[in-house]
């Protein structure tokens, strides 16, 4: 079976010097399952990049509906819904979930083959996360699968004994609801400091995943979507957790450049 043509450009050089609704991207996480408003990340832009905080009176996201509770600060390459009242939308977090606001289609980028980099750094303590990963569009449901492409929890920062930043560096596949993947994830310990700039990668084509940091393959799976993707990046506080006494005060996520180059 052909791949599906991919709702939007297939390629992309993003250094977000200017602000990214412009060029399709959008501020919000999942805004259909709440609105645009109540999922806005707190963003900027600017010479370095693409700045996603959580700063303090940064609301929750879907209260009383997503548990945990958890606020959050992303952007996405993509993002559509069906009508108020639907079930048409995108990564739904339970059965029979319904649209609460209706969001038109945007698209800046949904790749369906080829090679995503993503450069970016991450200040994160025990209570929060970042992330980089790679979505179907689910224009159908089946077309939901996941190429997580980084994914850190603060609480696992740590060092070896040398005293060098070691984190558990998540990547893999969720299938979600395609029929054709199989969940093959890990966060293996790795020695990397996240506050430091890397660049986190994934090449893959139907059937084939490969992984990569700063040019270094970590993982290959025999596996892999074969439909557009949209890429999203988030920055994530989880307000039940412990922070501890060195958390940040602010949790942060800078992007300074996303390739997109088709394969």
């Amino acid at each position: 079976m052909p791949a599906p043509h991919a709702p939007g450009p297939t390629a992309l050089d993003e250094r977000f010097a200017t602000p990214p609704e412009e060029r399709g991207w959008t501020l919000a996480y999942l805004p259909a399952w709440s609105s645009y408003t109540a999922a806005a990340a707190a963003a900027r832009t600017g010479p370095d990049g693409l700045h996603l905080t959580i700063p303090a009176d940064h609301p929750v996201w879907c209260p009383g509906d997503h548990v945990p509770p958890l606020r959050v600060s992303a952007a996405q390459s993509g993002s559509w819904s069906g009508p108020v009242g639907s079930t048409r939308g995108q990564q739904p977090f339970r059965a029979g979930q319904t649209v609460h606001e209706e969001q038109p289609a945007r698209w800046a980028c949904t790749p369906v083959a080829g090679r995503v980099e993503v450069t970016c750094r991450a200040t994160i303590g025990p209570g929060s996360m970042f992330s980089a990963w790679l979505v179907g569009v689910e224009d159908v449901p089946e077309r939901s699968g996941e190429l997580c492409v980084v994914e850190v929890f603060g609480d696992t920062l740590g060092t070896d004994e040398d005293g060098m930043p070691t984190a558990a560096l998540g990547s893999g596949v969720h299938p979600f609801r395609d029929p054709d993947l199989r969940e093959e994830f890990a966060a293996p310990r790795t020695a990397v400091d996240v506050a430091a700039r890397h660049t986190y990668a994934v090449t893959w084509r139907p059937g084939r995943a490969v992984f990569e940091v700063d040019g270094v393959v970590t993982r290959s799976l025999a596996q892999g979507p074969g439909y557009p993707l949209q890429l999203m990046l988030g920055v994530f506080d989880f307000p039940d957790r412990p922070h501890g006494p060195g958390a940040p005060a602010v949790p942060e996520l800078v992007v300074e450049r996303v390739r997109v180059t088709p394969g």
